[in-house]
């Protein structure tokens, strides 16, 4: 091939391999985009990235090709010997070739320059559409909104500024040493013609300007930086940092002052001066800074610090919305009694005896139904059954097709598309074998309850990431039914149409299958749903907000709707403490929404008063939705999320401290309960949702609950929850023990229970018979003024794969006990006819020995029946240890029933 078709061939193939793929898949989303009707987002977006990646390349390749010609002008024809292993070797460097080479390194430079201002196009939105927070920073009076909008992108210019001058300086130098105009002589050192000298003077001159705008962009950075104690400008900061980085912009710019003057100057002692100038003051305030805050701060640190640790736990706490926390005294000890139990039904109907791990376990073997079918998480939720407000636990059944039994193109393309369906119960309702209660379940979904799903086809969900072709001449499979299948055929409005030939190439070629081309079953009147997976197909729309990592499904209108929660976050709010993610502040502020079916999503407005969302409302106002336009019934199925929740109560334990001394010493830091589950030590507590009717309320709710414990202490301090429900949706509040009483912790409760000497050597025995104990998470079930503490055991025979809920343990102050049931349970602990809680028992005795009953309950011959037939029935089946264990119960109710008079 001869050298003439050379370079136009590599074009046409670098043309084709890279070029063409972008722009098919470039019409290919232009597509998508419009299906989902959210073109303008992504038009806005891409004229963003065009203008900024233009304006970068254009002014980086100009000013590298101005440099490249002015260092030209000089240039010569001239030999350069090299010394090689074969002896000396003589180059011609002439003109021609310098600049070629040099203009190619320009281009090169400037597409990189454009890619990266391109990658800032979020960045310039918000620069450009700032709204104000109408909060202003102690320091410098700045509105908070130009450290989160326009400190970023001020930062971006000054960033890349810095690299072209520096790129320019590089590929002057080297232009003028091959052109012999910069040399250095043995004899004579640093030889520099006088257009070089000249030429570098003026960069030099820039880039100290460059500098100089740097230590001007480095004051405000010092209120969303750490320093010492607190994160924020802190006493040295104020008192010396800032002064001095002041000088160094003075000094900067005397500088550039005497950069300019050694354009004229033969001697080299404007630019030294320069340099030394800038120097001497870097070093001179980073040396000052820390002989202030070694020699003056840090003898009396508390005392010097405090108004900036008052202006840090402010910051702090109106970042997380941490202001907004309700604070309540709780006693902590007072003892239950069988009427507050009564009184408390809703609450105690709701725990939750379910976890999510052995739940989704046994739905996986129960209602999974195919192996093509996964159930990947469990969500909760609360709901309307039947007239009664129930907490109820869900989960979608999807399809994966990784699990199909035969994988080819068209099953896993055409035939198998959507999952179907989904099971759901109550979170504390238990057949006699162990298993959940089911109030929807099967294909097609079977409801026991008024709660009715019309649509239950998932074609977009958690699993769902490939791309299907629907309304095909194939066969779509719908649900198994027997030995045979049911068919049917997508209509609904999800998925960009393949009309025509063109598009049907196009797709084969984003999709690199031939398949999409070639198959006979596609026709004009076929769909393709792609981008069909929640995180993918929500992050596509609105990249630029963070999500909740676990969205949710909901029942709305009789349609399955999955409801993503996301996040406006920052991590430059003046003086507020990041947490370990680096946010330092944020806010729930939208909801996003995808129908299952149809692939709809939307996205809703629900905080108005958040200046990130309205900044994002202004960069792109087809966006958000006003919460009002959501349905009536996916509203109150609306719940604040986990992820903001768990984040806010990490800041809490430390930022519920507002005494500025007492914050400093950490007198009373919190921290969250560690080993509450079978997870290994460490495993740190999640918050957890349930419904109750919290102290003071008169109804139940659905809330998100935490405890916390005293820092390196057990015991507990308070507990923390986030209402759900109506007009209390995202308030938090905060109940306190008093400090001077002891109120059992979570790990304190554990250690109890596996120190009782009944129940642990039960578990032990469960697990030495063919069987596996999981221990499921301690449960804290505040009632009244007090605390109950409840924590399920599920049996897992070896090998299997189903557990079942066998026991539950209950805790109230110095009591514990272990039965089938939550009821039984309770019941032992506040038989009926009690006034308060029975005494404490000893340790390793029985709830009964050596303690008097004044009369003898109505349902003690019933339990004392209901013991021995259970026992009996474990000695059928072989089951020695239940049996023991019956037997042993029924022996403490015939002494309850001996010593009552």
């Amino acid at each position: 091939m001869t050298r003439r078709w050379r370079i136009p061939l590599i074009a046409a193939l670098a043309l084709l391999v890279i070029v063409v793929p972008s722009a098919i898949r470039f019409y290919t989303d232009w597509l998508w985009f419009g299906e989902t009707g959210y073109r303008d987002v992504f038009i806005t977006t891409l004229a963003a990235e065009g203008t900024l990646a233009g304006a970068a390349m254009l002014l980086a390749l100009g000013v590298l090709l101005l440099n490249l010609r002015v260092a030209l002008r000089t240039h010569s024809t001239r030999q350069v010997a090299l010394v090689t292993r074969e002896g000396p070797i003589a180059i011609t460097v002439d003109r021609r070739r310098v600049q070629t080479i040099g203009t190619a390194l320009a281009v090169v430079i400037a597409l990189i320059f454009g890619l990266y201002a391109s990658s800032q196009w979020q960045v310039w939105l918000l620069f450009r559409h700032a709204q104000p927070f109408g909060d202003v920073d102690p320091v410098l009076g700045r509105d908070v909104s130009f450290y989160i909008f326009r400190l970023p992108f001020l930062e971006a210019i000054r960033g890349y500024l810095f690299a072209l001058v520096a790129l320019s300086f590089v590929l002057t130098g080297a232009v003028y040493v091959v052109a012999g105009a910069v040399d250095v002589d043995a004899r004579r050192g640093l030889r520099m013609a006088a257009s070089a000298r000249r030429h570098l003077a003026v960069l030099a001159a820039a880039m100290l300007l460059v500098l100089a705008f740097g230590a001007y962009l480095d004051v405000p950075a010092l209120l969303t930086t750490p320093a010492g104690v607190i994160h924020g400008a802190a006493n040295v900061d104020v008192a010396f940092r800032i002064p001095a980085l002041r000088v160094l912009m003075i000094a900067a710019l005397a500088g550039v002052a005497l950069a300019l003057y050694q354009v004229a100057a033969a001697p080299w002692w404007p630019i030294l001066t320069a340099a030394g100038l800038y120097i001497a003051a870097a070093v001179g305030g980073s040396a000052g800074a820390a002989v202030m805050h070694r020699f003056v701060v840090a003898p009396n640190e508390q005392v010097r610090e405090t108004p900036f640790i008052e202006r840090n736990i402010a910051a702090t706490r109106k970042a997380f919305l941490l202001n907004d926390v309700e604070e309540r005294e709780l006693s902590g000890d007072t003892p239950l009694t069988r009427a507050d139990i009564d009184a408390n039904g809703a609450t105690l109907g709701n725990v939750r005896l379910w976890d999510h791990q052995p739940l989704l376990q046994t739905f996986a073997q129960i209602q999974e139904i195919r192996t093509y079918y996964d159930f990947v998480s469990v969500h909760n939720d609360r709901y309307m059954i039947d007239g009664a407000y129930r907490q109820i636990m869900l989960s979608a059944r999807e399809l994966n097709s990784d699990s199909l039994p035969n994988r080819n193109w068209i099953n896993e393309h055409l035939t198998f598309t959507h999952g179907y369906g989904l099971t759901l119960g109550p979170v504390n309702q238990v057949t006699p074998e162990g298993l959940p209660v089911l109030f929807i379940k099967d294909i097609p979904p079977q409801s026991a309850v008024s709660l009715q799903v019309a649509e239950p086809s998932i074609y977009y969900g958690q699993l769902s990431n490939d791309y299907v072709f629907v309304k095909t001449k194939a066969r779509e499979f719908h649900y198994p039914k027997g030995e045979d299948n049911v068919y049917t055929t997508y209509e609904g409005t999800g998925g960009v149409p393949v009309s025509n030939f063109l598009r049907r190439l196009l797709f084969s070629i984003r999709f690199q299958s031939f398949k999409v081309l070639l198959s006979d079953d596609i026709t004009n009147e076929s769909r393709v749903l792609f981008h069909r997976r929640l995180s993918e197909r929500i992050t596509r729309i609105a990249p630029f907000l963070e999500y909740d990592p676990a969205p949710y499904l909901v029942i709305s209108n009789g349609r399955l709707v999955w409801v993503q929660d996301g996040y406006t976050v920052s991590g430059r709010y003046p003086y507020s403490s990041p947490a370990p993610n680096g946010i330092n502040y944020i806010r729930n502020s939208v909801k996003a929404t995808v129908d299952a079916y149809h692939g709809t999503v939307a996205f809703y407005l629900i905080d108005e008063k958040d200046p990130i969302a309205l900044t994002y409302q202004h960069i792109f106002p087809t966006l958000f939705r006003p919460l009002a336009e959501m349905p009536e019934d996916m509203r109150t199925r609306l719940r604040s999320p986990h992820g903001i929740f768990a984040l806010q109560a990490a800041m809490y334990a430390t930022y519920h401290m507002t005494n500025p001394a007492v914050f400093y010493n950490k007198e009373d830091l919190w921290e969250i309960p560690t080993a509450l589950a079978a997870e290994p030590r460490g495993q740190v507590m999640e918050p957890y949702y349930t419904v109750m009717r919290l102290p003071g309320e008169q109804a139940p709710e659905f809330i998100q609950m935490l405890p916390f414990t005293p820092a390196r202490k057990d015991n507990l301090a308070s507990w923390m929850v986030a209402r759900s429900d109506g007009e209390h949706y995202g308030r938090m509040r905060v109940f306190r023990f008093p400090k001077q009483k002891l109120v059992f912790g979570p790990r304190q409760i554990i250690a109890r229970i596996n120190q009782d000497q009944t129940i642990s050597p039960q578990i032990t025995l469960w697990d030495q018979q063919g069987s596996e104990v999981l221990q499921g998470t301690l449960l804290i079930i505040p009632i009244e003024e007090s605390l109950l503490y409840v924590r399920p055991l599920y049996l897992r025979s070896a090998g299997g794969r189903i557990p079942e809920l066998k026991r539950v343990i209950v805790a109230h102050q110095n009591q514990i006990v272990m039965e089938a049931t939550l009821e039984e349970a309770l019941a032992r602990l506040f038989p009926s006819g009690t006034r308060a809680t029975p005494p404490a028992r000893p340790a390793g005795k029985s709830d009964t020995e050596g303690a008097p009953s004044p009369a003898i309950p109505p349902e003690l011959s019933a339990r004392a029946l209901e013991h021995y037939r259970r026992a009996i029935e474990a000695q059928r089946e072989g089951n020695w240890a239940v049996y023991g264990e019956e037997i042993r119960r029924l022996g403490e109710v015939l002494t309850q029933m001996h010593r009552t008079p």
